[in-house]
């Protein structure tokens, strides 16, 4: 059978976020998470997910806001990057924890997140602590097209990029550019966690 050609994407719109954008891009992060297994293992509860996680992205990743390091595109994807340099908010993020998660799932996660901070490479990194499409939109090249606009920058640089895989169907896409798998993180019930590197082109 003959199929017509599907029409050629355009070329996404990508805008660095502003002040009055960080709603719109945690909420397109938080629809991303929904099925995500390390997220979902955090905040198995639907209504714990929806109530804590939003909270957990702009704790984790909302120095991304700070540093103008925020990408999305409108309505569809969101990319929350670290400049070299920047950390996550430790103090924050271990009361969230504390305040959000039951006391009985608590050493793991924090024996989780300890694992994951030290996985980073020593040298200069750009890091990205969270990136995602809302479902409606996945199939459409916004993730990738997220991916690039920044890793152009380190290739700039000539900085390497730094990121771990919660979800196993995604270490293929970001194998795609670039980067190799460093291990792997799991402890007691977590789910598998795949720390990625991408050196500079």
């Amino acid at each position: 059978m003959a199929h017509e050609l599907e029409p050629e994407m355009p070329t996404p719109k990508i805008k660095t976020a502003s002040q009055g954008e960080i709603d719109q891009c945690v909420a397109l992060i938080v629809l991303a998470f929904s099925n995500d297994p390390a997220a979902r293992w955090l905040y198995p509860d639907s209504h714990a997910f929806l109530k804590h996680f939003p909270n957990f992205v702009r704790t984790f990743a909302g120095r991304a806001f700070e540093q103008s390091s925020a990408y999305y595109i409108y309505g569809s994807a969101a990319a929350l990057w670290f400049q070299p340099g920047a950390q996550p908010d430790e103090e924050a993020l271990v009361a969230l924890i504390k305040d959000s998660v039951p006391a009985c799932d608590q050493d793991v996660a924090f024996a989780v997140l300890e694992q994951m901070d030290e996985a980073h490479p020593e040298e200069p990194h750009w890091y990205l602590p969270l990136i995602g499409t809302d479902p409606t939109q996945q199939g459409n090249g916004f993730g990738s097209a997220l991916l690039d606009h920044t890793l152009a920058i380190c290739d700039q640089q000539n900085v390497p990029a730094y990121l771990e895989a919660t979800s196993p169907g995604n270490i293929r896409l970001y194998q795609r550019h670039g980067f190799v798998v460093l291990g792997t993180i799991q402890i007691g019930g977590s789910p598998p966690i795949t720390p990625m590197l991408r050196k500079p082109l």
